[in-house]
């Protein structure tokens, strides 16, 4: 079993911005694993199917970024994954665009989203892709470049990216969050 999230806000406004890649990385699994995601219980879209024979979950929260923790809490009750099987994709302003970083666990790294998920859960211990963003924004503007689109040339990189995630997604379904990062970091 595995449940995979991808962080990013609900609403068409926000399709296609840079903090949203969490959110087009499910849709990517969605499309390789032939899941359908489907409204939850009013905190999340969800989709269920397998991979290589193991229960796989997408899920993506429709409680806005900053407030993901609850939706993940309840959808980790409701399929009863473990913890160390919740791999949560996100942006990450901290890695340059297009680049993707694996890690077991940890801190937040300054992410609101997986901070609340870190509150919600009372637990650092799940695994991450973290998507680069890149960071080109003047002080004080972050919030107005993460709420924004990527140019196109940003987007050629970004979907190139999103590939080589849904890859990493897919080894770690077949062999956990150390073959992924061994391979893919």
């Amino acid at each position: 079993m595995a449940l995979i999230v991808g962080l990013g806000n609900p609403g068409v406004e926000y399709k296609g911005t840079r903090h949203n890649v969490g959110f087009d990385l499910i849709d990517k699994l969605s499309d390789k694993l032939a899941i359908t995601l489907e409204q939850g219980n009013g905190l999340f879209f969800i989709g269920e199917g397998h991979f290589k024979s193991k229960k796989v979950t997408l899920l993506k929260p429709t409680t806005y970024m900053n407030r993901s923790g609850k939706a993940v809490s309840k959808a980790l009750a409701q399929t009863g994954d473990p913890i160390s099987d919740c791999m949560v994709c996100h942006d990450d302003i901290h890695l340059d665009a297009g680049k993707i970083r694996l890690r077991p666990g940890g801190s937040s790294g300054g992410h609101n989203g997986i901070t609340d998920i870190i509150d919600s859960l009372q637990a650092k211990n799940f695994p991450r892709l973290r998507i680069g963003i890149g960071n080109d924004f003047s002080r004080g503007r972050q919030s107005d470049y993460v709420l924004s689109p990527f140019t196109d040339s940003q987007q050629i990189v970004i979907d190139e990216a999103l590939e080589v995630a849904s890859d990493a997604i897919l080894l770690f379904l077949r062999g956990g969050i150390d073959l992924a990062m061994n391979k893919f970091n």
